[in-house]
């Protein structure tokens, strides 16, 4: 089976839609890019769920150590894990009630897309999330 991701409308349909993202592996160092990226989002208007063991809070909001920790519906999970990581990533994903799953720039793995599509889930991969808002415009 062919890698085919949302054409360029469709994300920006989907950002239109979207109102909550989980950001996993979300760093609260104002430095990395997961922060930049998450901080731009939340400005935009997203409520923004930190996803990362190793921190109580980030961008004023309480952090979850897993995604299977947040009870509530998920629009988007927006990953910043590296590709290895993704496949894990995308089995956590799977036992929340999650629309679309974004890896972000640079960050693919084969093997979680095929898991996440033969779910009927929505997948994005290698696209950066801030980018993909700001054409939407």
């Amino acid at each position: 089976m062919a890698i085919e991701y949302p054409t360029r409308d469709e994300i920006g349909q989907i950002l239109k839609s979207s109102k909550k993202i989980a950001v996993v592996g979300l760093s609260d160092n104002p430095e990395r890019t997961s922060y930049m990226v998450s901080k731009a989002m939340q400005d935009a208007g997203y409520e923004i769920i930190p996803v990362n063991p190793t921190v109580d809070e980030v961008l004023g909001q309480k952090a979850v150590a897993n995604l299977t920790d947040i009870k509530e519906h998920i629009d988007i999970v927006n990953v910043f894990r590296r590709s290895e990581h993704l496949l894990d990533v995308a089995k956590e994903f799977l036992k929340i009630d999650a629309d679309v799953f974004w890896s972000q720039l640079g960050l693919e793995n084969e093997e979680a897309y095929h898991l996440l599509k033969e779910n009927d889930k929505t997948v994005i991969m290698n696209r950066c999330i801030k980018v993909e808002h700001a054409m939407t415009k």
